[in-house]
């Protein structure tokens, strides 16, 4: 039979377990409360911009070009290119230079003081405001360089604001590769680069994708960085890598801007046209992921 002392201490803790479970079941009530009360809120910000959006789009909201004059034929043709231009060269410098640093720091970086604030310092870039970024692309791309605020420029400052997303999903991944498939690798006399490019990588790219998706969603939906480098301009006329931009964003804050009803319902319909866009980008790189995925 159990003695004094152990009946005394088992009543002791009966107490404490349920007070522990009780203040359990609070944090999980006040955190699905927390978590519908945004819901709720995201649908009516929804219904809000369908509600005003949706009699606006048509297909002269996406092909035409922007107008100051009559909102009924303005469109978002110029700021959808401008948009897509952004996004494609930014991938094309981010995307290689992520990959490329956390195969670096992952596998050939020597482990010392220097390689661990390195590591430090991009784990706090990317927390680093947008508009800090604005302001280094506009000093040191638009002025410093001489680009101007062309979309080379923005390309390249808004690469700036997602390579270290990119680099630490990227060592995530390659970091989550069994070191016993490398061993397996060097054991048959592979060499080093062929051992990360033949077994790392493809076992490591469904993780690097998912960096690559977090970044481009960031990069679509930015504006304070483009905002700051001159991405704010009225332009009719279809843009090129070395010619001035606006982005869908921008465009956005453009007509919302403006003190006629019209142009805020165009504005809900460009909202609508960005989410679609940001939709269609992201379900296609999680297909690709997954595809990926089933293969490796």
């Amino acid at each position: 039979s159990p003695s004094m002392d152990e009946t005394r201490q088992g009543k002791n803790f009966t107490p404490k377990l349920d007070q522990r479970n009780r203040n359990g079941r609070i944090f999980q009530v006040i955190c699905l409360v927390g978590t519908f009360l945004g819901i709720i809120l995201l649908a009516l910000l929804m219904l809000r911009v369908l509600a005003d959006g949706l009699p606006r789009l048509d297909w002269n909201a996406i092909a035409n070009v922007p107008s100051q004059v009559n909102p009924d034929e303005a469109g978002f043709r110029i700021a959808l290119l401008g948009t897509m231009w952004i996004t494609v060269f930014t991938l094309m410098i981010a995307v290689p230079l992520g990959v490329g640093s956390a195969i670096y720091l992952e596998e050939y970086a020597p482990k010392n003081r220097f390689t661990q604030l390195l590591e430090l310092n991009i784990a706090n870039l990317a927390g680093v405001p947008s508009v800090i970024y604005g302001v280094l692309g506009l000093g040191l791309f638009v002025r410093l360089i001489g680009l101007g605020p062309v979309v080379l420029a923005g390309s390249m400052t808004m690469s700036l604001v997602i390579l270290p997303v990119i680099i630490v999903a990227s060592r995530e991944a390659i970091r989550s590769v069994p070191l016993s498939m490398r061993e397996a690798s060097y054991g048959v006399g592979a060499t080093k680069w062929q051992t990360i490019s033949n077994h790392v990588l493809p076992y490591s790219l469904p993780g690097i994708l998912t960096g690559v998706i977090i970044g481009v969603s960031r990069a679509i939906g930015d504006s304070a960085s483009l905002l700051i480098i001159g991405g704010l301009v009225f332009i009719t006329t279809n843009p090129n890598l070395f010619s001035r931009f606006i982005v869908l964003p921008l465009q956005i804050y453009f007509n919302i801007s403006q003190p006629q009803d019209a142009y805020k319902q165009l504005a809900a319909a460009g909202i609508i046209i960005l989410l679609v866009a940001l939709l269609i980008l992201n379900a296609s790189a999680i297909y690709v992921r997954n595809r990926f995925e089933q293969r490796y």
